[in-house]
């Protein structure tokens, strides 16, 4: 099957197979959010992007295997539902923007800053921050495949709640360290609803600031 990103709450994962490593994607929970599995392919070892809600899916995903690390990408309470529960049940280590860290309902065993790097086996990827929606609100980014929480959704940047300062950084942020650095064919999935890609937003942009949100 293609990988559309297409899900619903209650419904399937979409799996996405690169060569070094598995995108498998779940919506969960009352606001709909996405959670992120990723799997490296040559040791096995997975990475959780928001342990957003339902946990006893989430664990499901793993099917027998360890989980290692859960990433929370920002500090608003419906991306981190079950991360007290799969991180106790896992024993995975947890890492999160030291801005937004105290918020989360466990300490995090890793406090990541714009431009360092989390590993998921072999796989590398570059943690970048992305300030507006929450202050430490951060992205994932490996090989043309980047992971927005709620910075970067198609059709726009995240919810600032009509702060033209915060407005600002975001789109900014987003546009100096996303769109201006990776090319149109990088793929971005969201914290909640489809995926898109950086091409299909980029004429866009311009509106987007007009419009302020």
């Amino acid at each position: 099957m293609t990988y559309s990103g297409d899900v619903q709450v209650g419904g399937p994962a979409d799996v996405r197979e690169l060569p070094e490593l598995t995108i498998t994607k779940l919506a969960v929970g009352p606001w709909e959010n996405n959670a992120y599995l990723l799997r490296c392919t040559a040791t096995g070892q997975q990475l959780l992007v928001d342990a957003a809600n339902d946990a006893d899916r989430l664990l499901a995903l793993l099917d027998g295997g360890t989980l290692d690390t859960i990433v929370t990408t920002h500090q608003h309470g419906d991306h981190w539902q079950a991360l007290e529960q799969m991180a106790r049940v896992t024993g995975a280590k947890t890492a999160a923007h030291p801005l937004d860290a105290p918020a989360l309902p466990v300490t995090a065993d890793r406090t990541v800053e714009h431009g360092d790097k989390i590993a998921v086996g072999e796989v590398e990827l570059e943690v970048i921050h992305l300030r507006g929606h929450t202050p430490g609100s951060i992205a994932l980014h490996y090989n043309g495949h980047l992971f927005t929480g709620d910075s970067l959704f198609p059709g726009g940047v995240g919810n600032t709640n009509k702060d033209p300062e915060r407005f600002t950084q975001l789109f900014d942020d987003v546009v100096q360290r996303l769109f201006e650095r990776l090319p149109d064919e990088t793929w971005f999935y969201p914290g909640h609803g489809k995926d898109s890609t950086l091409g299909a937003e980029r004429p866009s942009l311009a509106e987007w600031r007009e419009r302020g949100w």
